[in-house]
């Protein structure tokens, strides 16, 4: 039997039995430290016996009146985790540096697009992440990649909260 590990040669085990749930059982029991009865489908195991908790703290605006918390203003309690979260799963980066991008300019006008679907009667939870999908599916182009240095054809919400994370940086230094 021979089991291919990505980043890893192809590693052989004497004495596996033979078909293909029996080394699936094998190889998750002495492998990866969990049977196959911990398992919760085919492709997911959880061996946690108490749920996991978010120990990210959620950092608050340093940006109340402009930016995504001013724009929102009223819903701005309501609608800075939500974005943050979305933002944050999303693009992939860590929630700091999403809170950089909602306070900048570019946080504005990320939520002038969730205020337009909120007017179009979308719910906020709705709004948010119809916002954070659309961002997504811009891409950076040649001309703001030439101002911003941001690399062209990445995501425009990626580049944008890398980008605000960078300037934030360099404004501390």
């Amino acid at each position: 039997m021979s089991i291919r590990l990505a980043g890893t040669t192809h590693a052989t085990r004497p004495g596996w039995a033979s078909g293909s749930a029996a080394t699936l059982s094998i190889f998750c029991n002495q492998s990866l430290g969990f049977v196959m009865e911990q398992r919760v489908n085919r492709a997911i195991s959880n061996t946690d016996k108490e749920p996991m908790m978010n120990t990210t703290k959620m950092p608050a605006t340093n940006n109340p009146n402009w930016g995504f918390f001013g724009s929102l203003r009223d819903q701005a309690e309501v609608a800075w985790p939500i974005a943050m979260t979305a933002i944050s799963d999303a693009t992939h980066q860590p929630v700091e540096s999403v809170r950089a991008f909602l306070d900048s300019r570019h946080g504005r006008h990320f939520a002038d697009d969730v205020l337009n679907s909120l007017h179009a009667g979308s719910n906020l939870h709705d709004a948010i992440h119809a916002a954070t999908q659309r961002w997504m599916g811009w891409t950076i182009g040649r001309l703001t990649s030439k101002q911003h240095g941001i690399p062209k054809g990445l995501p425009y919400l990626t580049g944008f909260v890398i980008h605000c994370e960078i300037v934030e940086e360099s404004l501390a230094d």
